[in-house]
C-alpha cells in the first residue's frame, strides 16, 4: 500500500539508500522525482522575490555605475583643480592671497537678473555668469556653434541657455538686455560643469564676460552677487597641502573651498543617499516577497505530509527528509535568482535615463559583476532563510501520519531551532539595512517601521480569525456561513493575504499622499487673491516710482518690504570662533556661518503667530533696547531662547540686540516671510533694498509688466509664479515617475505574492469544493462563496493598509513637511475598491477548473 502510494506520487524508492545517513545523489534523485508534480507550482513560490531581486540588482548596478562616473568625471564636474566661494566681496588683505594661488586662474560672479530679449521682447529671470579667463580648465562649456564658447568672451556677447532660445524663439545673432548693456548671442549653451537637466530649467544661465559686468549696473552696493575663484594646477598632488596651509584664513573671512576630491565625496554622499533609498526599496520588495515564499512553502509542506510519512515509515530519517525538500527550495531559489538578476540588468539600462535630469554626471549603463554577484547572493540567503521557517517543521512528521492524517507542529517555545533561524534572519535583515542606512538610529527606525507594519497587518489577521471564531454568525444564510468560516479554519490564507495586500496598499497610498503634499506646497497661487508675481532688488531711490509703475497696469500693492543683510556676530558675548572651543556653549556654530536677510515693522503679518515670549514693534526711546523676534524652528536650530543676546553685523555696524519672542511662520504663503524681525526705529538707515508683491490676472498684463520694469530699472529682478509653477510641475512630475517607478518593485512584489497566495489556496479550496459539488452545490453558489471570502480579506487587508498609510502620511505632513494633511476621500474609496476586486477575481479565477469539470475528474487528477 505504501509503495502504491508513492507510485502515485511518482516516487520510486530504493530502500538501500537508506542505510547511508547523506546519500546526496540518492537525495537528489528523490528531490528531482519529487518535484515533477508540483514543478510549476514551485517555481510559483519564488516568482515573488524574482522582482525584489532585480530592484536590488538595478539599483546596485546603477550605483556602481554612478561611483564610477563621479570618480572619473568630477574634473569636469568641479571644471577646476580649487575653487574658492564667497556671498560678498573679498577684503583687500585676502585678495592678496587668492592672487598668489594657482598656475592657472579664473574668477566669475554669478547673480540673479532679469534679461529682455530684444526681438520678442520677452523677459525671463535666469542666473547671470560673468566669467573671466579660461574656466572650465576641464570639460568644456559645449555650445552650438562650438566656437562660441571661446570667442564670446573677447567681445559684448553671451552664451544663451538653449531652454532660453527656445522659450523665447531666439538665435544665435539676435541680441539681449542685461542692466543697461545690450550683448549679442554668440552662441547656444548647451551644458556647463556641474549644471542638470533640472537646474537649467529652473535656473538658466547665461553667460557674459567678466569686464562688461559694471557696466550693466547690476553690482551695485546691495546686490546679492557670489564671487567664484578657479584655480588649475601643473601638479595636481599638492593640492590638499595647499589647502590645508590655507584653510585658517579661508575660514577666518567666512569663505567656502571644494576641491575634486572634496567634489566627488559630497557628490558620492549627496546620491549614495539616493541609492541607498533605493536599495531599501527594493530590499522592502524583496522582504515582501519572502514572506509570500515563507506562507506557500507552509501550504506545500502541508500537502506533503502523508509523502513525507509514507517515506519515513520506509527508514528515511528525519534529516533525510529534510534535505530532499531543502534540495528543491534552494534549486528553484538559484532559477529564481538567475531571472531576478537578469531582469535588473535590463532594469538597470532604465533606471539612468529616468534620473539624468536630477544627476549632474553622464551615466553609462554598463553590467556591474559586483553588483549582480550581491544581488544574486542576497536573494539566495534571504529565501532560503525565510524558506527554513516552514521546512524545519518536516523534523516532525511521524510515521504515524500515515494513519492519522493530522500534523501537530512543535510550539514555539519548544523549538530551539525556530528560534535560532528567527534569530538569524533578523540579525541578516540588520546587517543589510545597516549597511544601506550607515548609522545604528536610522537602522533601527526603518526596522522598526517595517516591524511595525508587518505586526499591525498581522495582528488585523489574527484579530479576524479569532472574531470570526468566537462570533460566529450562526444565524446567518448557509452561503455567508461558509464564507466566512474559511477565514479561520485549517490551511486559512488569512494572515499571508492580510500582511501582503495590507502592505502594498500601504506603500501605494503613501506614495500618493505624499506626492499631493508637495503638490500642494508649491500651486501656491492658482486661486483666489494668492500673488503671484514678485519684485525684488528695488532700490530704495526707486521704492516709489515703482509702486507707481504697478498702479498704473491697475495691480494691487499687496506687499512691501524693506530687507536688510545682516550677519551674526556675537551670541551671549561669544563669537563663532569661541563658539567652536568652548564645548559647553549652548548656541550652536551654525549661526554665524550664513548671511541673514532680515527685515524691520511694527507688526506682524497674517502669516506669523508669536508662540513664545512678547512681540515688540517699536524700540522705545527711553531705554533703547532692541527686542528681536525670531522663526522658531530657526531659533531652535542655532539653539537660542527667550532673553539671549545677540549682536549682528549690518554690513559693518554692530547692533546689539535681546531675543523677545519666536513666531510660527507659515512659509506656504507667496509673501516675505523672515527668520529675523527687527522692531521699527533702528534699521532704516541701514543699507537695504526692497521686495513688492502684487498679483496679475493674465500673462498678457504679466509680460507688459516686465517688459516696462526691465527697461526703467534693469536691476529690479521679477519672479513670474506662474512660470515658476509650470516648471515646478514639470519636475514634480519627473520626480514623481522616479517615485511611482521604484514603488512599483514593491507594489508588483506585492502584487505577484497576492497572485501567488490566492492561487496557492487553489490547492487548499479544491478538495472542499469538489465535496460541495458532489453534495449539490451549484456553481452560484461556490461563486459566491468564494467571492465572499476573498472580499472579507481583500478588503481587510486593503483598509488596514489604507488606516497604516494615513496614519503614516499625516506624521510625515505634520512632523517633517510641517503642513497639513487632508487627504481626498474619492482617491482613497478607489483604491480600496480597486484592491477589493483584484482578489475577488484572481480567487474566482482560480475556481473555474473545479466549476467547469466533472467532480470525480478532478478527485482522481488532483485531489
Amino acid at each position: 500500500m505504501l509503495v502504491a502510494a508513492l507510485i502515485t506520487n511518482h516516487i520510486i524508492v530504493d530502500p538501500e539508500s537508506f542505510k547511508k545517513p547523506l546519500n546526496v545523489g540518492w537525495l537528489m534523485k528523490m528531490a528531482w522525482r519529487d518535484s515533477r508534480r508540483n514543478r510549476s507550482r514551485l517555481f510559483l513560490f519564488i516568482s515573488s522575490i524574482i522582482i525584489g531581486i532585480a530592484a536590488l540588482v538595478a539599483i546596485y548596478s546603477f550605483g556602481d555605475n554612478l561611483q564610477r562616473d563621479i570618480n572619473d568625471q568630477a574634473k569636469a564636474l568641479l571644471g577646476a583643480d580649487l575653487v574658492i566661494e564667497s556671498n560678498k566681496p573679498v577684503s583687500a588683505t585676502m585678495q592678496p592671497l587668492l592672487d598668489s594661488l594657482g598656475d592657472q586662474k579664473a574668477q566669475e560672479r554669478t547673480f540673479a537678473s532679469m534679461i529682455y530679449f530684444t526681438k520678442s521682447r520677452g523677459t525671463r529671470l535666469v542666473q547671470i555668469r560673468a566669467l573671466q579667463g579660461d574656466f572650465p580648465f576641464y570639460g568644456e562649456l559645449e555650445t552650438t556653434p562650438a566656437q562660441a564658447s571661446r570667442l564670446f568672451r573677447s567681445g559684448r556677447q553671451a552664451l544663451v541657455d538653449k531652454t532660453l532660445m527656445m522659450q523665447f524663439n531666439a538665435r544665435v545673432g539676435d541680441s539681449i538686455k542685461v542692466g543697461e548693456l545690450d550683448f549679442v548671442i554668440a552662441g547656444i549653451l548647451n551644458k556647463a560643469p556641474g549644471r542638470t537637466g533640472i537646474s537649467t530649467t529652473v535656473a538658466p544661465a547665461v553667460y557674459i564676460p567678466l569686464q562688461y559686468l559694471e557696466q550693466t549696473g547690476l553690482s551695485r552696493k546691495g546686490s546679492r552677487i557670489s564671487y567664484n575663484y578657479y584655480y588649475k594646477y601643473n601638479s595636481p598632488s599638492a593640492i590638499n597641502d595647499i589647502v590645508n596651509k590655507i584653510k585658517p584664513r579661508l575660514d577666518k573671512d567666512n569663505l567656502d573651498y571644494e576641491t575634486v576630491e572634496s567634489q566627488k565625496e559630497e557628490t558620492s554622499r549627496s546620491f549614495g543617499d539616493l541609492t541607498r533609498f533605493l536599495t531599501l526599496v527594493g530590499f522592502i520588495a524583496l522582504l515582501l516577497g519572502c514572506i509570500g515564499v515563507a506562507s506557500a512553502i507552509h501550504i506545500y509542506i502541508r500537502e506533503k505530509i502523508s509523502t513525507i510519512a509514507i517515506l519515513r515509515c520506509l527508514g528515511v530519517t528525519n534529516a533525510q527528509a529534510f534535505i530532499i525538500y531543502l534540495i528543491q527550495i534552494m534549486g528553484i531559489a538559484l532559477i529564481g535568482s538567475f531571472i531576478g538578476t537578469l531582469l535588473g540588468t535590463l532594469v538597470q539600462q532604465v533606471l539612468p535615463l529616468i534620473l539624468k535630469d536630477f544627476l549632474p554626471v553622464d551615466i553609462t549603463m554598463s553590467v556591474s559583476g559586483p553588483a549582480i554577484a550581491q544581488g544574486f547572493a542576497v536573494g539566495i540567503i534571504i529565501s532560503l532563510l525565510f524558506a527554513l521557517l516552514p521546512l524545519i517543521a518536516i523534523r516532525n512528521i511521524s510515521p504515524l501520519n500515515t494513519l492519522r492524517f493530522s500534523f501537530e507542529e512543535t510550539r514555539f517555545f519548544r523549538d530551539p531551532l525556530k528560534w535560532l533561524v528567527y534569530l538569524v534572519i533578523v540579525i541578516f535583515v540588520c546587517w543589510f539595512t545597516y549597511m544601506q542606512m550607515d548609522t545604528w538610529l536610522r537602522t533601527i527606525i526603518f526596522i522598526g517601521s517595517i516591524a511595525g507594519a508587518f505586526l499591525v497587518l498581522a495582528g488585523v489577521a489574527w484579530l479576524l480569525m479569532w472574531m470570526v471564531r468566537r462570533f460566529f454568525p450562526t444565524s446567518w444564510s448557509y452561503l455567508w456561513r461558509q464564507g466566512f468560516a474559511n477565514l479561520y479554519r485549517p490551511n486559512n490564507q488569512t494572515l499571508i493575504l492580510v500582511v501582503s495586500i495590507g502592505l502594498g496598499t500601504a506603500l501605494i497610498c503613501t506614495l500618493y499622499f505624499i506626492q499631493g503634499l508637495l503638490i500642494n506646497r508649491v500651486t501656491l497661487s492658482a486661486s483666489g487673491n494668492q500673488p503671484n508675481m514678485v519684485l525684488f532688488d528695488i532700490q530704495s531711490s526707486q521704492k516709489e516710482k515703482v509702486a507707481a509703475l504697478v498702479k498704473e497696469y491697475h495691480l494691487p500693492l499687496l506687499q512691501q518690504v524693506p530687507i536688510v543683510t545682516m550677519s551674526i556676530e556675537e551670541i551671549n558675548g561669544k563669537t563663532s570662533s569661541q563658539v567652536l572651543l568652548d564645548s559647553s556653549a549652548s548656541s550652536s556654530a551654525r549661526a554665524f556661518n550664513r548671511e541673514l536677510r532680515a527685515t524691520f515693522r511694527d507688526s506682524l503679518t497674517a502669516s506669523e503667530k508669536v508662540t513664545t515670549g512678547k512681540w515688540s514693534g517699536k524700540v522705545e526711546p527711553s531705554d533703547g533696547i532692541v527686542y528681536v523676534s525670531l522663526e522658531d524652528n530657526y531659533a531652535r536650530r542655532i539653539h537660542v531662547k527667550i532673553g539671549d543676546k545677540i549682536i549682528f553685523n549690518v554690513q559693518g555696524a554692530l547692533i546689539p540686540t535681546i531675543v523677545g519672542s519666536f513666531r510660527k511662520v507659515d512659509w506656504n504663503r507667496v509673501q516675505t516671510n523672515f527668520r529675523v524681525v527687527f522692531p521699527k526705529g533702528i534699521l532704516e538707515e541701514a543699507p537695504q533694498f526692497h521686495v513688492l508683491i502684487t498679483r496679475v490676472g493674465s500673462s498678457e498684463v504679466s509680460a507688459r509688466l516686465q517688459q516696462a520694469v526691465v527697461r526703467a530699472y534693469p536691476n529690479i529682478s521679477i519672479i513670474d509664479l506662474g512660470l515658476i509653477l509650470s516648471v515646478m510641475d514639470e519636475i514634480l512630475d519627473k520626480i514623481g515617475f522616479v517615485t511611482r517607478f521604484m514603488a512599483a518593485f514593491s507594489i508588483m512584489t506585492g502584487l505577484v505574492v497576492l497572485i501567488a497566495s490566492v492561487m496557492i489556496s487553489k490547492y487548499q479550496r479544491m478538495l472542499e469544493s469538489v465535496l460541495l459539488r458532489t453534495l449539490g452545490a451549484s456553481r452560484r453558489q461556490i461563486l459566491v462563496i468564494t467571492a465572499l471570502e476573498y472580499f472579507f480579506l481583500g478588503g481587510l487587508a486593503a483598509a488596514t493598509g489604507i488606516i497604516l498609510s494615513l496614519a503614516g502620511s499625516w506624521a510625515l505632513a505634520e512632523y517633517s513637511f510641517e503642513t497639513a494633511f487632508n487627504p481626498q476621500p474619492l482617491p482613497i474609496i478607489i483604491i480600496f475598491v480597486l484592491i477589493s476586486s483584484l482578489t475577488i477575481a484572481i480567487g474566482l479565477f482560480n475556481s473555474r477548473g473545479v466549476l467547469n469539470r466533472p467532480p470525480l475528474e478532478i478527485l482522481r487528477k488532483d485531489v
